[in-house]
């Protein structure tokens, strides 16, 4: 019982839509009538305000830390699981209709709170190939994506699996990017769309 209150506090708190809630109280409305209709952080900087984006990938990310974190201290065992849920709760909230964010923030708070390393690392990535390549979006998936392949390197074997669920679903919830960078149509950082992330990046 114990094991599965964890995954339910885990997905909990992982479904509280943070750049929802910010952009509401901050006076905007619903964030998911504002441009992609994503509630991440990425969608809450074209509202213009930089603060309220860098508070809800703060948010998201640490959602994902904590609800591991927590689970970890009092149900030994149970980390792994409780960041998976915590991030199940973040792609698929029920207070939403299960239509939530992507999930980056959220994926990489979990892993850096599971095995710091493979966060690093999986950070280190994203920051990489957004300066060589532009992409926030593929950025993303490359550091989700070869996450696992970070669990062998570094020597958590026990983690792997959860970098490969993490990264299934990553995947998942990116496939309109996917097809947009495969045809070609997917905004850089730096253009029109994506102006505030690139300076809320070198902030």
């Amino acid at each position: 019982m114990e094991f599965i209150a964890a995954i339910a506090l885990g997905y909990l708190l992982g479904s509280v839509p943070f750049g929802l809630v910010l952009t509401r109280l901050a006076g905007i409305g619903d964030i998911r009538n504002v441009g992609s209709g994503n509630i991440g952080a990425t969608n809450v900087l074209r509202t213009g305000k930089k603060s309220l984006a860098f508070f809800t990938l703060l948010l998201d990310g640490g959602k994902g830390a904590v609800a591991a974190l927590i689970a970890e201290f009092f149900v030994p065992g149970a980390g792994q699981f409780a960041g998976l849920a915590a991030l199940i709760g973040h792609l698929f909230p029920v207070w939403l209709r299960f239509k939530g964010g992507k999930g980056v923030a959220t994926s990489l708070g979990v892993l850096t709170a599971i095995a710091w390393p493979v966060g690093i690392a999986a950070m280190l990535c994203w920051l990489i190939t957004a300066v060589a390549l532009r992409y926030s979006s593929l950025s993303a998936l490359v550091a989700v994506g070869l996450s696992p392949l970070a669990s062998y390197l570094l020597g958590y074997d026990d983690v792997i699996w959860l970098a490969t669920v993490i990264a299934v679903l990553v995947f998942v919830s990116h496939k309109d990017n996917i097809c947009r960078l495969i045809n070609g149509s997917e905004s850089k950082i730096g253009s029109k769309h994506h102006d505030d992330a690139a300076s809320l990046a070198k902030s």
